[in-house]
Order: structure tokens, then C-alpha cells, then sequence
């Protein structure tokens, strides 16, 4: 029987850290005892507007490859999950793929589904590996929240930041990776959503991210 075993794991914080503090030396409503005592929350980091989801996944990445003794080409499945690629299209995993290096033809795509979008990844990675048509995956979740925070809202402004996290996946005889389980009910998608869209290249209505706290808890 074929497994799927975490060989190598990487990840990547962009810039210093920004503490709450910080966020009100910015002009944020807040302060850190109101941050601390509701999430526990002291920093976060924020990338600079020069750098994209792609960009965190590749050091995370290559960090990952180095822990687990490959080399990229080896590499044969690619999944990135993120809720804010570069682009609308290409994958912001196509990009990963070609910055890494990896011209083996292998198959390199999103997943969109935001705070359990890696362990979707992970589990779509699990399962090509385990039918046997691919041998080793590089999984990422990468993120820059910071572009769809909306920045008078303290609410939420003060929970996100930017980074990336990777693992490579690898075939293995003995278990690795042992179940999965995912769920989903999009019911509930008015409590924690980017209502905007995208028409004729341009976002239209509101491009920031909105949430009701309160009914996010109880149902997580």
C-alpha cells in the first residue's frame, strides 16, 4: 500500500514584526491590552507592496525542499492554497512552479479555501500520491491579507497578517498522513466574506474583507 509522509517542512514571515502598538502608532482605533485580552494576539508581519503571495511561497518552499533532501524537479504535483494570488490567473502554484524551477511538466494548481485551504491542500495531495500517479507534492499555504484588510476596522484588521507555510509530501510505504476529514456549509458565508467581485478587470463593490466575530465563533 502506498502512504504519503511529510518529508520536509518550510515557512516564511515577510519584514519585522508589527505589534500592536505599532498598529496604533499607525492610527489604528485600538490598543494592545484590547488586542491581547479578546485574541491573544501580540504581532503580526505585513509584506511590502512590492511582494506577492508567490514570493512568500517560494522562500517557504525552498526552505521545505532543503529539510526534506530533494531536489525541485523531483517535485511532481504542486498545490497552493491561497485567497489572494497574484493574479486572477495564472495559479499563483504555475508561478511558484516556474520560479522553483520545475520543468517536468507536472501539474501545479490553487485552492481556494481560506483558513482550511492548506489542509484541503493537503488532503488533495494526500490522495494523488496515495493512487499512485504522483510520487512527491509541494503543498503551500501562502497569504497577504493585508491587501483586503480594511484598515479602519479594528475588528479585523488587528487578526490577519502575511506569510507561508510549505511541506513536501512524498510516497512512502509505512503511514504517514493516516485520515482526513472536510466539511464545509456555505450557509453561513455572510458572517466572513470579500462581498466584492471582479468584472472587466476591475473589483467591484467592496474589495475588503468583513466579518462578524461574534457569529464566526460560535459557529467554529
Amino acid at each position: 500500500m502506498i502512504y504519503a509522509r511529510i518529508a520536509g517542512t518550510g515557512s516564511f514571515l515577510p519584514g519585522e514584526p508589527v505589534s500592536n502598538d505599532d498598529l496604533v502608532r499607525r492610527g489604528i482605533d485600538t490598543s494592545d491590552e484590547w488586542v491581547m485580552t479578546r485574541t491573544g494576539i501580540r504581532s503580526r508581519h505585513l509584506a511590502t507592496a512590492d511582494v506577492g503571495s508567490s514570493d512568500l511561497a517560494l522562500v517557504a518552499s525552498e526552505r521545505a525542499i532543503e529539510a526534506a533532501g530533494c531536489e525541485a524537479d523531483e517535485i511532481d504535483l504542486v498545490i497552493v492554497a491561497t485567497s489572494t494570488p497574484d493574479y486572477i490567473f495564472p495559479s499563483t502554484a504555475a508561478l511558484l512552479q516556474s520560479k522553483l524551477g520545475i520543468r517536468n511538466g507536472g501539474p501545479a494548481f490553487d485552492v481556494q479555501a481560506v483558513c482550511s485551504g492548506f489542509v484541503y491542500a493537503l488532503t488533495v495531495a494526500e490522495k494523488f500520491i496515495r493512487s499512485g500517479s504522483h510520487k512527491r507534492a509541494l503543498v503551500v499555504g501562502a497569504e497577504v491579507f493585508s491587501r483586503i484588510l480594511d484598515w479602519s476596522d479594528r475588528g479585523t484588521c488587528v487578526l490577519f497578517g502575511d506569510g507561508a507555510g510549505a511541506v513536501v509530501l512524498e510516497a512512502s510505504e509505512r503511514p504517514g498522513i493516516v485520515a482526513s476529514a472536510l466539511h464545509a456549509d456555505g450557509s453561513h458565508h455572510p458572517i466572513l466574506c470579500v462581498p466584492g467581485g471582479v468584472a472587466s478587470g476591475q473589483v467591484i463593490g467592496d474589495p475588503f474583507l468583513r466579518m462578524d466575530g461574534q457569529a464566526v465563533f460560535k459557529f467554529a
